[in-house]
């Protein structure tokens, strides 16, 4: 375990025990989400504050699973998206370890190391991705449909390194690591967006299936198969009634 004399025991226990991305997914689903305000204040704890707290936001969860998979490896890479509403996201992205088949000099030209992701959010969608995306490109547009609700699409995404943060302490800071964010609002993002008429579509769908089932949220998408698990709150039957289902979507 790298620097594992910086962590307290709680910490290095669980690093111990979280060895794979889904088990880190795993974990964050199992926190309750950091709702913030009201009635506290805003937080961007960094892991220690959320293994402390045992609740996290996006960006909480991100930074977490970035402190929690170094230990094992990977790259403390994340994924920022921004939205038209500006209620933007970030996801922790990761490609699959090599092969220890696989000559040193392939590695990065290997394409059987594919992308995936570990998230949290306040939408079912939104949450991590399998291993199973040849790009971080690809791997981003995968949050372009669920991305859609009532006010929200994406625009653009940027992959940002942590490791760029230099000798700032975003891994086990005691305080809020808002330099994280200031950072991230900063980092030139490459445009993605999803055709208008798609867009138009969703929307119209998503506002469908909230007025019969206000208090609900869709977890049925195209491509909802390469969504790591969810957290249990999203996974109760919907009501009976107006139960009606549009194929690939069941909203």
């Amino acid at each position: 375990m790298r620097n594992s004399n910086k962590f307290t025991f709680a910490e290095r226990r669980l690093i111990a025990r979280l060895r794979t991305p889904l088990q880190v997914q795993r974990w964050l689903n199992s926190l309750p989400y950091n709702t913030e305000p009201p009635p506290g204040r805003a937080t961007l704890r960094s892991f220690r504050g959320v293994v402390r707290h045992q609740t996290a936001h996006c960006l909480e969860a991100a930074l977490a699973a970035a402190v929690i998979l170094e230990q094992h490896g990977y790259p403390p890479l994340v994924i920022s998206f921004e939205s038209i509403d500006e209620l933007d996201h970030v996801i922790f992205a990761y490609r699959e370890k090599p092969s220890t088949s696989i000559p040193s000099t392939s590695l990065r030209t290997d394409p059987s190391r594919r992308w995936g992701s570990v998230a949290r959010s306040r939408d079912p969608g939104l949450h991590g991705r399998k291993p199973v995306f040849a790009t971080p490109r690809a791997l981003a547009a995968s949050y372009l449909d669920t991305y859609v609700d009532l006010s929200g699409r994406i625009k653009a995404y940027t992959v940002f390194d942590l490791r760029a943060m230099g000798d700032y302490d975003w891994r086990l800071a005691e305080k809020n690591v808002w330099k994280v964010e200031r950072m991230l609002l900063d980092a030139p993002h490459r445009p993605l967006r999803m055709p208008d008429a798609r867009f138009r579509s969703l929307r119209e769908r998503y506002r469908t299936f909230k007025g019969k089932y206000p208090d609900r949220k869709p977890i049925k998408y195209d491509g909802s198969d390469r969504w790591t698990e969810i957290p249990e709150e999203f996974l109760r039957p919907l009501p009976a009634l107006n139960r009606d289902r549009n194929p690939g979507w069941a909203w």
